[in-house]
């Protein structure tokens, strides 16, 4: 019967009658047959499935082996031996040089009729062998296929243990050196599911036997970071995905802490990982890329991160283009633009690109393309953010993203804090002592100088005042201004620098009152007092020397600034008070109108009825002295020492009892919550606080928390008795005459910065002394301004002293960014909504700056400090003030808004980019110079063995300062699609 089969498969007779004939033979074969007979048979439908020349002759083939399978079980088995089965796979079929392609497919097709045989066990004893020996040879992609389809449909042909372990690796081998040679898109597709079908046998193994994925990953890593003339296969891609995202912590943390790996091995291999975002049916890979490049930034690898990043980040950029690609090129491009933030050349190489594609997804538009735009955009404000000072290179990219929606402030600062590589936690960050991280709040702190957290308190307070710290950001150069031009450059790198905290050597020097003594505690408000007055001064000479230049026509007319408006100082912090004394016999007013940039509160004598108040609690400290109050030429001050009495309010009968309505908190504190705080304390005056805590608990046990800031502003504005010793000089009368002294706001400042004076000399013991009263801070402050019924603050800033006196203790603040509500929600007195503006305000992030440690906190923390720790207690408030709205309700005045985003000068820019490099070199140099501490660690020898886990922060001690030298550029190319 072969023979006749043969022949038939031989002859020139058309194809259809062929097939006729050979299903007559076939129905034939399904009838009785002897042993003989039937291995003929088997022995041609083996020789016509593997050596057919035709697609009819292999497929007679198959039908005549099921056939036999089928109806002729025992012949089938002793043909389908091992030792068959053997010389099959080690020496092929086929003359020499021809051998067939189609074994592993021939075994797969006998397979099932030997499963339940005798030789079962020992034909996959030997395949488990066979298939080991055949992928160590490297097989190409359709070999593999086969041999996947095999053991995916068959387990017990997968090799076991140690066998399993290394066929895994060598599967990975494999894939590694698949390369598609087409670029049409049949043949791309056909590749795409031919890896698939492989990668598919990996995962089917690792579900059954994990142990097997760290081996095969580590085989993995050993091809990605091999330097080889060409470059492993992207369809390494398809293997990683399959990994269970629970390990991918474990074994990239260790992978970043290997000691053998070297800086080149680690950049091949990450840059090669990022290769794989070309890979369309990859998932989970982006993860994987990020939380690798996280870990090199964790242990200080900064150098691979930059030289990945510069030779990558354009390459990603393209595959925005493809929609199947888009989303995993979009996390990963947006780790590296927002990591990146120590200099500006990656963004700056993708500038070219950027209007391009922008257009071609504009063109897109589908779903995908709006998403991906709108994240777009919101990287490119970021970067606008980040690296300001490029006016003329960003004007494209300006104009191309003018329609989408423009992210807030807060957004972008939360996401360059949150990406930044300085920000990254290291698990084992307790073996690397003193390597510094930025706060986890992205806010930078100031090197403490030697008692200088009084400085500290007043420059984060000023940098939190977001509109003047833009305002001096934006100021463009002037040698006019130096002490401006330092105040700049700190703000500047407070914005933009990378490392956790700066030195404000060079402005503490140029700052300096000259009676401060060095080394000693000084009063914070004294201070803000000294700097703000040197800032309007030298605006105000500058301009002086503008109109003497101008007059001179040595300037150009633009150059010189209007004599007449105000300088910073004055806009930002600058109000008016009017101080009207009325004498009591002839009725006669006299005012006069004075500026001021602070409004200094005292307390309510202890028996004043309308307080309300028990007795302040005081601690004496010894012969220390109170704070001084330096005179300033565009403020007024209220005396330190202790007010008179001042009875009921008296006006005159023509005055509008609206302009002197008592202050009104909108905003209440909020319910008391423990608040464990932890400072590091400047030097005290040890004598005086032990003097002074013998009867602390004893002073404090009486005070009553029921003064508040109102309280204090009531206080100051209300009319004060001049009589007996105090009577007033009347011009009208020409004698002395009882009076009345009446305070009142004509103009409310942008900032209003409120000082307490907690420091008081107590003539009976002839001390100074502190007044430790708790006073309430409202969130939202309604002050009574002349010409408006009230003009409403929010609060920003509250600088806190810790300590007995004013020569001891510490400073520290609370601050938050405060800007204007939405304008629905705009002051107005008819409308205003408490309730919400309270919800709103409570919900902004605070923060707390303690010298070079920034922390969240709360604006809970900020009304209950006094109450949990006694001493320290609030000394300055700055207040911001709301935007009202025009008479006519058509726009909010005054002009100070919310603004846009600001653009420092470029060599300022590229001063920080330059010190940011600096800040990365020195952290990776020392965190390599204590390699010994991981090494004397006892570790298992394999790379891949978990460590245990501890949670540790990172030491938060910190260096450097900024200095003027600028950074440099770079370049690139643009690719497309890997295939």
């Amino acid at each position: 019967m072969d023979k006749i089969l043969e022949a038939i498969l031989a002859s020139s007779y058309p194809d259809h009658m062929k097939q006729g004939l050979v299903r007559r033979i076939i129905e034939a074969l399904k009838r009785t047959m002897d042993t003989e007979q039937c291995w003929s048979m088997l022995e041609l439908s083996t020789k016509l499935f593997l050596l057919g020349d035709t697609k009819f002759k292999r497929s007679v083939g198959k039908e005549i082996l099921e056939v036999c399978g089928l109806y002729h079980q025992e012949a089938f088995q002793e043909f389908f031996n091992t030792q068959f089965l053997l010389s099959l796979l080690q020496e092929g079929y086929g003359p020499l040089g021809k051998r067939s392609l189609y074994v592993f497919d021939y075994i797969h097709l006998g397979l099932p009729f030997v499963m339940g045989g005798p030789s079962a066990n020992d034909v996959f004893s030997l395949l488990r062998m066979e298939v080991l020996r055949k992928v160590c040879e490297r097989p190409g992609l359709k070999q593999c296929v086969k041999i996947s389809k095999l053991l995916i449909q068959y387990p017990p042909c997968v090799p076991t243990g140690k066998r399993q372990v290394l066929f895994c690796q060598q599967l990975v081998r494999c894939i590694g050196r698949f390369h598609t040679t087409s670029g049409r898109e049949d043949a791309v597709m056909e590749f795409l599911d031919q890896v698939i079908q492989v990668s598919l046998l990996l995962q089917k193994i690792w579900k059954t036997q994990m142990t097997s994925i760290l081996p095969s990953l580590k085989e993995l890593f050993t091809i990605i970071s091999t330097i080889e003339d060409q470059d492993p296969s992207i369809a390494l891609a398809s293997v990683v995905q399959y990994v269970p995202l629970e390990l991918m912590d474990g074994i990239l943390r260790n992978l970043t802490n290997d000691d053998s790996i070297t800086d080149l091995q680690m950049m091949t291999a990450i840059g090669r990982m990022i290769e794989w975002v070309s890979w369309p049916l990859g998932t989970n890979l982006d993860k994987w890329i990020i939380a690798l490049l996280k870990n090199l930034a964790a242990v200080k690898k900064f150098s691979i991160l930059m030289e990945v990043t510069l030779s990558k980040i354009e390459r990603v950029f393209s595959k925005l283009l493809y929609p199947i690609l888009r989303e995993g090129a979009l996390s990963v491009l947006r780790y590296l633009l927002l990591s990146f933030q120590h200099s500006h050349e990656a963004f700056h190489l993708l500038l070219p690109h950027i209007p391009r594609v922008v257009a071609a997804l504009q063109k897109e538009n589908s779903n995908s393309a709006s998403r991906c735009l709108d994240q777009v955009a919101e990287l490119i404000h970021c970067m606008f953010f980040c690296f300001s000072g490029f006016p003329d290179l960003y004007e494209p990219l300006v104009e191309a993203i003018k329609a989408l929606p423009i992210p807030n402030e807060d957004r972008i600062k939360h996401l360059l804090g949150q990406n930044a590589w300085t920000s990254q936690r290291n698990e084992l960050a307790n073996l690397y002592p003193r390597l510094a991280s930025k706060s986890e709040t992205g806010k930078i702190g100031l090197i403490n100088l030697g008692n200088t957290c009084y400085m500290n308190s007043i420059l984060q307070a000023l940098f939190m005042a977001s509109d003047f710290r833009r305002t001096v950001l934006n100021l463009a150069e002037n040698n006019s201004q130096p002490l401006m031009a330092k105040l700049q450059w700190l703000f500047a790198f407070l914005e933009h620098s990378q490392r956790p905290a700066i030195s404000p050597e060079n402005f503490l020097l140029a700052s300096w009152p000259p009676w401060f003594t060095r080394g000693a505690q000084q009063d914070c408000s004294e201070y803000l007092k000294y700097l703000l007055d040197r800032l309007h001064e030298e605006e105000r000479t500058g301009r002086r020397i503008c109109q003497k230049l101008k007059a001179c026509s040595l300037v150009s007319p633009l150059d010189g600034l209007p004599s007449a408006s105000k300088t910073l100082v004055e806009e930002m912090f600058g109000g008016k008070i009017k101080t009207k004394i009325r004498c009591l016999k002839c009725l006669q007013v006299s005012s006069r109108e004075e500026a001021f940039t602070d409004l200094s509160l005292a307390f309510p004598p202890a028996d004043d009825h309308k307080a309300g108040l028990l007795s302040s609690a005081l601690i004496g400290s010894g012969e220390e002295r109170g704070p001084e109050i330096s005179p300033s030429r565009i403020q007024t001050q209220s005396k330190p020492k202790d007010l008179p009495a001042r009875p009921g309010i008296l006006r005159a009968p023509e005055e509008n009892p609206s302009k002197h309505s008592p202050v009104e908190a909108v905003g209440s504190t909020l319910e008391e919550t423990s608040f464990p705080l932890t400072l590091e304390r400047d030097a005290v005056d040890v004598k005086a606080i032990q003097e002074s805590h013998l009867d602390l608990h004893k002073q404090i046990s009486g005070c009553r928390a029921s003064r508040s800031v109102p309280d204090l502003i009531n206080y100051f504005l209300s009319p004060e008795m001049l009589t007996a010793e105090n009577r007033y000089h009347c011009e009208n009368c020409a004698s002395l005459q009882d009076a009345e002294k009446l305070t009142e706001l004509t103009e409310g400042p942008h900032y209003l910065i409120l000082t307490l004076l907690r420091f008081s000399f107590d003539l009976g013991t002839m001390r100074r002394k502190k007044i430790l009263d708790n006073v309430s801070v409202p969130l939202i402050l309604k002050l009574p301004v002349v010409d408006f019924s009230s003009v409403v603050y929010d609060l920003c800033s509250v600088v806190v002293h810790s300590g007995v006196s004013s020569e001891s203790g510490h400073y520290y603040c609370y601050a938050r960014e405060c800007e204007d509500p939405a304008t629905e929600n705009l002051c107005m007195d008819t409308t205003w909504n408490m309730a919400s503006a309270k919800s709103t305000d409570v919900e902004i992030q605070w923060y707390i700056f303690n010298d070079t440690r920034v922390f969240f906190s709360s604006f809970e923390s900020v009304s209950n400090v006094t109450s949990f720790l006694p001493k320290d207690t609030t000394y300055l408030l700055f207040y911001r003030q709301r935007a009202r709205r025009a008479s006519n309700g058509a726009s909010p005045e005054p002009g100070w808004t919310n603004g846009s985003l600001h653009s420092p000068d470029k060599n300022l820019m590229d001063a920080i980019a330059k010190d940011n490099i600096l800040f990365l070199q020195e952290q990776e140099k020392q965190a390599r110079s204590q390699k010994a501490y991981i090494s004397a660690l006892p570790k298992s020898s394999v790379w891949w063995k978990d460590l245990d886990r501890d949670d540790h922060e990172d030491d938060e001690g910190a260096s450097g300062g900024y200095s003027h030298d600028s950074g440099g550029g770079g370049s690139g190319s643009f690719h497309g699609l890997v295939f």
